[in-house]
């Protein structure tokens, strides 16, 4: 069965008209002929849109009941059942009922499409999954439903829905979109004109994307090669050399310029892809691809021998408009060796524009500040057995054939050729081409009539030594590249494990990158036997370098003090101390530097995310306070007011009773501002960190009955032994703890059950011992998951009244209970409600007189007689 196709009208935000345009193609398949039935269509009470639904058949709903209220649904079955050619499926990111099959309407929409029916659909940029936290940024509403950006890009078809900022919210003034209560706060937050314009360009750009995609899809069906300038794309070619960040800046001028402008830039790197190959700076290439991702670009590396069709494969595989490159560095000389680059790309470049460059390493050669390696360090014993094998090889050699008296010239010449191609395999090519030219030397001497001369009287051996020469230097050449490209293959090996281990070792990081950074410097020290490493930053370049990480001791303060430094753009620079590196291993040390710059901003990123989640956080409380005001410390004010305005009238006589009464009233509003005022400013206290406890050795029997003062005595049931020992506490911050667990404890039991208030002392088989002090409810409880939720500021669980409190007691209680080192948690009380258990550090004692008696020296014995 053929799947069926899915259309989709994107919009910016509701109202924009997505279900009226779905609604008006429906209409307009149906009088062609098509079997069109509305699926599930939602009209938000919009008069012109539920207009639009005459004339169309409909699938009925499926009711469904959920915690007691009753929900419509999309009917799959039945539509399933029903098989239209077109369904209207309105709203792709809602999220069903619980007891539906799928858990979201797209999941419905999935099915039906695999049925083999075409679907059109509706879906806001807001609800894209990858943009929730783009919207919430711009609207500071977090979307619940969401649908994945996979299913909407394999819609067969998306429709941009458009409207202007202004033109919407008349719409919404009209009443053509909310209800009328509803509007002067839709336009006032959601519907502002800031928000509306930017989730509208985030519906155009994300729609041109997908037009993009649809296009390079097409042209690759098609096979078309050429240029379709529908957007600027702009490509720069580098080659790791010094003109590099000139050409970027550049390009990226150009890309400025047209609106939607794209920048890409290319660095075409050897095929073979060893350390000598690439033509360019490592290290250059990392700050230049740092510089271009500054920029809003994206760095590539492609593989090729001949750089010109490889940049011109890449231009045109990406649908480039435009290349830029540099002016040669080649000197006028070199050119006997080829047009260039620029040349042969601007010549075979057709549609394509090509901007040369100029720039100040215009013919100052190719060598200056890119070197070219082509010689890789043997290790030092190596190149002395090497001479040694091609200085002192080809006379013993001479000698030896001398009293063996060789076979001939022609073996004596493959004998020297030998030795030179050992020379070649222990010390590499200049070791090779002195054993060359001291053999041939040898066998013109002692070999070559006339013997013992170095004249030879035959011209066919003049043309053999030559011949032994030449063939002696190129195999020497040959097997010097063979042995150093293996080298260097067994270099590269440890360099990619080495980097593996590297981001492995980021990969597994923590999200803050804490400790992170200090230990990839650790790394990079032990890697290169460095003293100190040490990572720089600066806010620009005339403000001073400060350390943003460090290991091992006395690292440099600046990147010029150090024996290594690799900068990592303009104010961030690895600096190591302890010995100077090889060339070929401050590609790897880039390598670490870029990563290290890489965890430098993932941790100044969490810290920035921190900091704005403790603002939220702030604001979210500031917020709670001016509810807290708004409601809870007017109802007592208004009671207050109340009675004593009624105490003040002159045309009313109270008695002495009903004034009492009255009197009570007022005293007992009073109480509760005083109460609620308290905690508001301990929880402010706390927020802010300024809570100091006077830690002291307390008596919980002095503290816990003071706790008691704001409850009917008749309420609580206090056991607390005498033996229990003291506790290190702040008896003030206590005491005030204390109460507010009695009094949320009180305010849920019922009327004939006392809250029980013990402690107990708990000795642990090691450390040091603790005193538990449990306030035990038999109110309704609170389930398991809630427990840590009701010690939040601003939380009531279940369904407390308004004017229960501001629901601060708690998160007072805890806050001051952890700063004095203890902690409060919740359990269940057996048989039914609530316990909250205080665990404090117990003062230790020290061993007791072996007679019983307690010693006068002891550091509680004063306190114990006192209370006494």
């Amino acid at each position: 069965m053929a799947r069926g196709r899915l259309r989709i009208y994107l919009g910016a935000a509701p109202g924009v008209g997505k279900t009226y345009a779905m609604l008006a193609e429906a209409h307009r398949r149906s009088s062609r002929g098509t079997d069109v039935v509305v699926g599930f269509v939602e009209t938000h009470g919009r008069a012109n849109t539920a207009d639009l639904l005459h004339g169309l058949e409909a699938v009925p709903r499926r009711v469904m009941e959920h915690r007691g209220a009753e929900f419509t649904e999309l009917d799959l079955d039945a539509l399933l059942a029903r098989r239209p050619q077109v369904a209207l499926v309105d709203e792709l990111a809602h999220t069903n009922v619980p007891s539906c099959r799928n858990g979201k309407r797209w999941q419905d929409v999935e099915e039906l499409l695999a049925a083999g029916i075409d679907v059109i659909s509706t879906v806001n940029i807001q609800h894209l999954e990858s943009l929730g936290d783009v919207v919430e940024g711009i609207t500071g509403v977090r979307q619940r439903e969401t649908v994945p950006d996979d299913v909407v890009r394999r819609a067969d078809q998306i429709e941009l829905v458009d409207m202007s900022p202004q033109a919407l919210r008349r719409r919404l003034a009209h009443g053509n979109v909310y209800a009328p209560e509803k509007i002067d706060a839709a336009l006032s937050n959601y519907f502002r004109p800031g928000n509306l314009t930017a989730l509208r360009e985030l519906a155009l750009l994300w729609t041109a994307d997908r037009v993009d995609e649809y296009l390079q899809t097409y042209r690759a069906e098609q096979g078309i090669d050429s240029t379709w300038q529908a957007r600027e794309r702009i490509v720069v070619g580098l080659t790791g050399g010094p003109e590099g960040a000139t050409l970027i800046r550049r390009a990226a001028r150009i890309a400025a310029k047209g609106s939607g402008s794209e920048l890409l830039a290319v660095h075409i790197a050897r095929s073979d892809g060893l350390a000598g190959s690439p033509s360019g700076s490592p290290q250059s290439l990392i700050e230049q691809r740092a510089l271009v991702e500054s920029l809003g670009g994206s760095f590539h590396t492609v593989l090729g021998d001949d750089p010109a069709p490889a940049l011109l494969d890449f231009a045109r595989g990406v649908n480039a408009t435009q290349i830029v490159l540099g002016s040669s560095r080649r000197k006028a000389w070199q050119y006997v060796y080829g047009p260039g680059v620029g040349s042969t790309v601007a010549r075979d470049s057709g549609d394509v524009d090509v901007h040369i460059v100029t720039h100040e390493h215009v013919a100052h050669g190719r060598r200056g500040r890119v070197p070219i390696r082509r010689v890789t360090d043997l290790g030092r014993p190596r190149t002395i057995a090497g001479w040694l094998i091609g200085v002192a090889g080809p006379p013993l050699l001479a000698v030896l054939l001398t009293h063996v008296h060789g076979p001939g010239l022609p073996t004596d010449m493959l004998l020297f050729l030998s030795v030179t191609v050992l020379a070649a395999l222990v010390g590499g090519l200049f070791p090779a081409i002195a054993s060359a030219l001291v053999g041939s030397t040898a066998l013109n001497y002692y070999f070559t009539p006339p013997v013992h001369t170095l004249t030879i009287s035959d011209p066919q051996n003049i043309q053999a030594v030559v011949i032994f020469t030449a063939v002696g230097i190129s195999v020497a050449t040959v097997v010097d590249v063979a042995a150093r490209r293996t080298h260097e293959a067994a270099r590269s090996q440890a360099e990619a494990q080495t980097l593996s281990a590297l981001a492995g070792t980021v990969l597994r990081g923590a999200p803050g990158g804490e400790g992170l950074l200090t230990a990839l410097l650790d790394q990079v020290r032990e890697t290169f036997q460095q003293e100190s490493v040490v990572l720089l930053e600066r806010v620009d370049e005339h403000a001073p370098w400060q350390p943003a990480a460090a290991t091992g001791p006395h690292p440099p303060a600046r990147p010029e003090d150090a024996d290594v430094d690799v900068p990592v753009g303009e104010n961030l620079a690895l600096a190591l101390s302890g010995r100077v590196l090889p060339a070929a291993d401050r590609r790897l040390l880039g390598a670490f530097a870029v990563q290290a710059a890489v965890l430098l901003e993932r941790r100044r990123l969490a810290k920035e995310a921190a900091a704005a989640r403790r603002q939220a956080e702030g604001n979210r409380i500031r917020t709670a306070l001016l509810a807290a005001v708004s409601h809870d410390l007017r109802t007592p004010l208004a009671g207050i007011k109340a009675a004593v305005s009624s105490l003040r009238a002159e045309d009313v006589d109270w008695d002495p009773e009903d004034e009492a009464e009255l009197l009570a009233g007022i005293e007992a509003g009073a109480d509760r501002l005083d109460h609620l005022i308290n905690n508001l400013l301990d929880m402010s206290r706390l927020q802010t960190g300024t809570v100091t406890p006077l830690i002291q050795e307390v008596d919980l029997d002095e503290v816990v009955p003071m706790a008691l003062g704001g409850v009917p005595s008749d309420a609580v049931r206090l056991d607390i032994p005498e033996s229990l020992p003291m506790v290190p506490a702040d008896a003030g911050l206590l005491e005030r703890a204390l109460a507010n667990l009695v009094e949320n404890a009180v305010k849920y039991s019922p009327l004939d059950q006392k809250v029980l208030v013990k402690a107990d002392a708990l000795e642990p088989p090691s450390g040091p011992g603790r005193v538990e002090l449990r306030v035990v409810d038999r109110g309704p409880g609170v389930p398991e998951e809630a427990r840590e939720r009701i010690f939040a500021p601003f939380q009531r669980h279940g369904d407390a009244p308004r004017g229960a409190g501001v629901g601060l007691g708690l998160a007072v209680a805890r806050g001051f209970v952890e700063s004095m080192g203890g902690s409060i948690t919740a359990e269940d009380t057996p048989g039914g409600g609530l316990t909250m258990v205080v665990s404090l550090p117990a003062v230790q004692r020290p061993p007791e007189p072996a007679d019983g008696d307690q010693s006068p020296n002891h550091p509680l014995a004063p306190r114990k007689a006192e209370l006494a």
